[in-house]
């Protein structure tokens, strides 16, 4: 694993054995809300694992696109909840063989110094394909979806993004791991949605490479989230976590519901 090591006595809260089914505002507004705590000393640092049935998640850029309005409302019209999140990066589907992992730290230095997050998380990730006798590299995939220095990989194909999000007391870092099915599926729908969006000359335009994307599942000798997840809790728990549950968390609900409110309508302004 990295050198830097995950903070003492933080709380492994696990919703992704049941896929989240609503609005996938829901997930990301659940860490802004939890990293306040956090931040504030209310609550120990957490780890968030979380899956969706069917999403679809843009970047701040992706919105600006000039015809991302209407690839948005297509893929609405397909089923899919969309939304811009928050935190860093570009387009990602999400589905049940993604799993989400939220690594959510306290940040009383207000350090803005955003790698050391970046290779927290490129520990976690690491740490739990050890479990599974595996090692995994960091470093851009040219032509992947949600590209940057820090996608992981396995001989030259993504199967991971990561992202962060930073408040004044905490910080957020995400990432996303396709774990099963086809990455080149997931690639074409991404694709779909630039070439609907935007053009190839329009700033923020990506242009995706099929073959660059790949799940765990078509990597590796497994074949199931569930492979994953429990090599992902075996080594959190062996760094010092405990598992809680959103139950656990009830009381921040009404702040969850304002906050999907507020960036809604910041984000997700169709006018």
């Amino acid at each position: 694993m990295s050198s830097l090591q995950l903070p003492p006595n933080f709380l492994i809260v696990d919703s992704s054995l049941r896929c989240f089914e609503g609005d996938i505002v829901y997930p990301f507004d659940f860490d802004e809300v939890i990293a306040k705590e956090v931040g504030d000393g209310s609550l120990p640092p957490i780890i968030h694992l979380w899956r969706h049935q069917k999403a679809f998640v843009l970047g701040l850029r992706d919105r600006r696109l000039p015809r991302a309005l209407e690839a948005m409302e297509r893929l609405e019209d397909k089923g899919f909840s969309v939304t811009v999140r928050n935190s860093g990066g570009a387009a990602v589907p999400l589905d049940p063989g993604v799993m989400n992992i939220s690594v959510i730290c306290p940040n009383p230095s207000r350090n803005m110094e955003f790698h050391q997050d970046f290779e927290l998380m490129y520990g976690v990730i690491q740490g739990a394909l050890q479990q599974l006798g595996t090692h995994v590299k960091k470093g851009e995939i040219a032509g992947s979806y949600c590209p940057g220095d820090y996608d992981l990989s396995v001989n030259g194909q993504k199967f991971c993004g990561i992202a962060q999000r930073r408040q004044i007391g905490a910080y957020a870092v995400q990432a996303f791991v396709v774990v099963s099915g086809t990455g080149q599926n997931r690639a074409k729908l991404v694709r779909d949605f630039y070439e609907e969006a935007g053009s190839k000359d329009a700033k923020g335009y990506l242009d995706i490479h099929l073959n660059t994307m790949a799940s765990l599942s078509e990597l590796l000798e497994f074949h199931t989230v569930q492979q994953f997840h429990q090599g992902l809790i075996s080594f959190l728990l062996q760094q010092g976590g405990r598992l809680g549950s959103l139950a656990d968390l009830t009381f921040i609900n009404e702040e969850i519901q304002k906050k999907m409110e507020e960036l809604k309508e910041r984000y997700e302004q169709r006018v």
